[in-house]
């Protein structure tokens, strides 16, 4: 069948334009994508060097499956998981999914562009009307939840939420300073409150968003200076807030590599650091930031494990403990991913959707 898609040149630039997909095989499941998240990891991929079917977070509706595909029917609601586990290699063996040695995938002969068979982003290519992925990409939606607000779950909330309660381990009544109130550091405070910290502190250069931080649960706010190396001087005032020593645990979620050492800074002696947003660049980290006794941790991705998180995220949802549908601060139709795009940089939402219905 046919379908419009956003489809990335590798050499920075996109259009939108018509790719074939063919009916699922074996373990195979096609789905019709109803929203798609757009986010700054779809951008970097404008720039992979390939040409690919753009899109990591997406929620949908299944629409027909291989013959050998157990758990999922055709009309089931689910989101689909960029970091596919095989659920039998050592580290799925171990618990550790989100390392999966053996992630599966489907031939890129299921997708065609202009004749040619075409790769999809993270084997998922959520910005196209319909994709084909393995049963093992899907968690089906038991919940209430539009599709909007369930395609961002798959990636963003993971994250934050994800490295509060996988990774870090957040204890109740603790204190928690986050670096950057984007979407991930919005999940991350949302996280946070989840753990029942006891005091929140968001740590941004724009007060608009630090005032975004407050409705997600942030109980105090520090701005800081764009100037302000390293945070060294916000990272006194988060020390003012928490009894002059610093806070339990410190998020980075800037994506800023100059600032993957800044949450060392905010912690107190045996704290614990996290890097979330995934910086990747060599950096220079004063070691005296680790003194004394402090723990710096690089989770990826949350520490995902679908089948369990995916429940448990939409399950909080459905109790009113976690924000998703404010998450979405505004949706594009497919053909405005340009725009989409400028607003994520500018900053303009906490998260863009795009709508494939």
């Amino acid at each position: 069948m046919k379908a419009k898609a956003a489809i990335g040149n590798g050499s920075g630039g996109f259009e939108i334009d018509q790719i074939e997909v063919t009916q699922p095989e074996g373990r195979e499941v096609l789905v019709r994508i109803r929203a798609a998240g757009v986010c700054h990891t779809d951008w970097d991929s404008l720039s992979w060097g390939r040409t690919i079917v753009l899109g990591h977070e997406g929620a949908g509706t299944i629409e027909a499956t291989g013959p050998d595909v157990s758990e999922l029917k055709p009309g089931d609601p689910v989101i689909l998981n960029w970091a596919i586990p095989c659920g039998k290699c050592f580290y799925c063996d171990r618990g550790h999914q989100v390392q999966c040695e053996n992630h599966p995938e489907v031939s890129p002969q299921r997708t065609l562009y202009q004749g040619k068979p075409i790769e999809r982003s993270f084997s998922l290519g959520t910005m196209s009307e319909y994709t084909v992925v393995p049963e093992e990409a899907l968690t089906k939606i038991e919940v209430a939840v539009p599709f909007t607000s369930a395609s961002i779950v798959g990636c963003g909330v993971m994250t934050g939420v994800g490295s509060v309660l996988n990774a870090a381990k957040v204890t109740p009544g603790s204190s928690v300073a986050v670096l950057g109130t984007g979407g991930v550091g919005l999940n991350v405070i949302q996280g946070a409150r989840l753990a029942g910290a006891g005091m929140i502190i968001a740590v941004d250069v724009k007060s608009e968003k630090l005032e975004m931080a407050k409705q997600f649960g942030a109980t105090h706010t520090v701005q800081a200076d764009p100037s302000d190396a390293c945070l060294l001087n916000a990272s006194e005032e988060v020390k003012k807030l928490t009894a002059g020593r610093g806070a339990d645990y410190a998020f980075e979620c800037t994506a800023i590599p100059e600032l993957g050492a800044a949450p060392l800074a905010m912690v107190r002696h045996c704290g614990t650091a996290v890097q979330v947003s995934g910086i990747e660049q060599e950096i220079a980290i004063d070691m005296n930031l680790f003194e004394w006794d402090k723990i710096y941790i690089n989770p990826l991705y949350g520490k995902c494990r679908p089948k369990i998180d995916f429940p448990r995220l939409l399950t909080f949802y459905r109790d009113g403990r976690l924000k998703l549908d404010e998450l979405v601060t505004r949706t594009y139709p497919l053909e405005d991913l340009s725009q989409a795009f400028e607003d994520m940089h500018h900053g303009k939402n906490a998260k863009g959707v795009l709508l494939l219905d």
